[in-house]
């Protein structure tokens, strides 16, 4: 086998539902770059240069639209499964970027996608899964949340703003929710998108530097990272606590922009291909049909 037969092998291989899956009940620590325990937001199983991510990635573009099809044609016609793709992660963390680059590979005809930002005065009448509950997938759809009922145990943490027994209640009910998702035969893929307090940095000043990208800015994006221990904390506990097997989070090395649209794109192409939906079998007499249209 030549050397770029064995590389096509080696990723045909690989299995990022495995290698990138938070293990349950596993303490992390997203600091620690440099030990055996550590999640690098840079490097992560998978290509190794740009150009082959951004060739596999349009490569896996045309199965994922194929799959994505046949899902939503098994959905006209009673199979209720779905897939969820939620997305955390800090600012500049590519939230937003997965969803143009990746959920962006599938037709908009059968994709939901969700921002969630701070509860409206509506909103905050009711449980915090309220308005998550009304954005799930139909039938055969691919939903994505860029921001999650996770913003519910992630900024009330950090700031404060409940009791910290509401927080503790809140992870339980979340795992009660996904359990309840996983019932009803959606699929969850949840990924934190993990990057460096550099690369934020980095990303923060490219848009203070270009007027295309000022709008993304706010000056509370500053604030945030004088809170960056404390929010690396709480995704910490949010990992370790709401890991679950039907409901596991995935960690995706987010400084390259590259990678990380490679990777969750690899992880839905994965979860699909497990689903393996099928195009559903007429119910119409096909021979006939023909007969009558050739008459015409």
């Amino acid at each position: 086998m030549t050397k770029d037969g064995r590389k096509q092998q080696a990723a045909a291989d690989l299995r990022l539902r495995e290698v990138l899956r938070v293990p349950r009940g596993e303490q992390i620590d997203l600091g620690a770059y440099d030990t055996r325990t550590a999640y690098d937001p840079r490097t992560g199983p998978g290509p190794k240069d740009k150009s082959a991510g951004l060739k596999d990635t349009a490569r896996m573009g045309k199965r994922l639209a194929e799959l994505q099809e046949r899902l939503w044609a098994a959905g006209t016609t009673g199979d209720v499964r779905r897939v969820l793709l939620v997305l955390q992660g800090m600012d500049t963390s590519g939230k937003g970027g997965t969803v143009k680059h990746v959920v962006g590979l599938f037709h908009p005809a059968g994709c939901r996608v969700k921002g969630f930002k701070v509860p409206t005065p509506e909103e905050r009448e009711h449980d915090f899964l309220w308005r998550i509950e009304k954005e799930i997938p139909r039938p055969g759809e691919i939903g994505a949340f860029d921001r999650s009922h996770y913003e519910d145990v992630l900024v009330p943490r950090v700031r404060a703003l409940v009791p910290r027994e509401e927080i503790e209640r809140r992870y339980d009910e979340i795992n009660r929710f996904e359990q309840r998702l996983a019932d009803d035969r959606v699929t969850v893929v949840k990924c934190f998108l993990h990057i460096s307090p550099d690369q934020q940095r980095r990303r923060l000043l490219r848009r203070l530097d270009r007027p295309d990208k000022r709008w993304k800015f706010s000056p509370s994006d500053i604030d945030d990272r004088a809170l960056w221990p404390a929010y690396q904390e709480a995704y910490e506990i949010a990992l370790h606590r709401c890991s679950t097997p039907h409901a596991p989070w995935y960690l995706i090395p987010a400084d390259r922009k590259w990678f990380r649209n490679w990777a969750v794109a690899r992880l839905l192409l994965e979860h699909l291909e497990a689903l393996d939906p099928r195009y559903p079998e007429p119910d119409y007499d096909l021979e006939e049909c023909r007969k009558r249209l050739l008459a015409h």
